[in-house]
């Protein structure tokens, strides 16, 4: 039977690497491990949409509401979908669940969600996620996979800051902001001549979270510690409410040369906070 193994996953991803068994035991307990097994030995059978939506309402007791579900297209045209990421993991499974359901009755237009690979190990819904990888170099299988996924007729849900909000001071005050937006999607979209859908998620992790984060980058550590932490957050979100904006679409004609990709990128993340005027 399926079943979530911290240190089978440890020794993939660091194979040298001689880790303590007091912290394999220390990871174990924030990763929820407990849970998430106890969880798969319930629903054996479940994968793809069905599994996240019995995670989020039954096993994380979340809910969740869009304002702006009419910005989502309905025609049969692939689309690019970019996305804050102040959540980190919970964030974009309900996204995901609310783009399916939303663009089913169109077709059933598949989905494809850029992730973290360590979300791979999630086997029932890992046939959604494109990865890429946050620890190390990317492999020749996943850069082939990540253009393999942009060919193909199907949207493209992806986080352009590569991980989660971090608080930021902006403008003499501290806000739950992403750090800089990539500039792939921009690319993609001039590229394979796909519109973009802005969305703005309203959520936040603990505030154990972003001191780890403030700490960890202000003692010059290299190594994302508190992204270890993202399933515990994501189980400290229990019971909560979330709400989701779908902005207006961009076409992609608007990625013109008056700016750079990169300056495109920052643009759209703007417009999904809210800055531009």
């Amino acid at each position: 039977m399926l079943q979530f193994d911290i240190p089978a996953i440890v020794r993939q991803k660091a194979p040298n690497a001689h880790i303590p068994k007091c912290v394999i035991r220390y990871l174990e307990r924030i990763t929820h491990v407990e849970q998430m097994n106890r969880f798969l030995r319930k629903n054996p059978d479940l994968e793809g949409y069905a599994f996240i939506r019995k995670v989020v309402a039954e096993e994380l007791q979340c809910t969740a509401s869009i304002e702006g579900i009419e910005n989502i297209p309905t025609d049969d045209k692939p689309v690019i979908f970019v996305s804050n990421h102040p959540l980190g993991g919970l964030d974009g499974m309900i996204i995901a669940q609310m783009i399916h359901e939303s663009r089913k009755s169109k077709g059933d237009r598949p989905l494809r969600v850029i992730v973290n690979d360590l979300l791979m190990y999630m086997k029932p819904i890992a046939g959604l996620w494109v990865p890429v990888s946050k620890l190390g170099g990317q492999s020749r299988e996943y850069a082939r996979q990540y253009e393999a996924a942009w060919e193909a007729d199907q949207d493209m849900l992806t986080f352009p800051a590569g991980a989660c909000s971090r608080k930021q001071k902006i403008d003499g005050r501290w806000v739950v902001r992403d750090l800089a937006w990539q500039k792939s999607f921009v690319q993609k979209a001039q590229h394979y001549k796909r519109d973009v859908v802005p969305i703005y998620f309203e959520g936040k992790n603990s505030e154990f979270f972003y001191r780890l984060a403030y700490w960890r980058k202000k003692l010059g550590i290299k190594l994302n510690i508190e992204m270890l932490y993202l399933v515990d957050e994501m189980y400290g979100a229990r019971g909560q409410h979330f709400t989701v904006h779908v902005l207006p679409p961009i076409s992609y004609s608007t990625f013109d040369k008056s700016r750079t990709p990169k300056e495109w990128a920052e643009h759209v993340k703007n417009i999904v906070y809210g800055t531009n005027h």
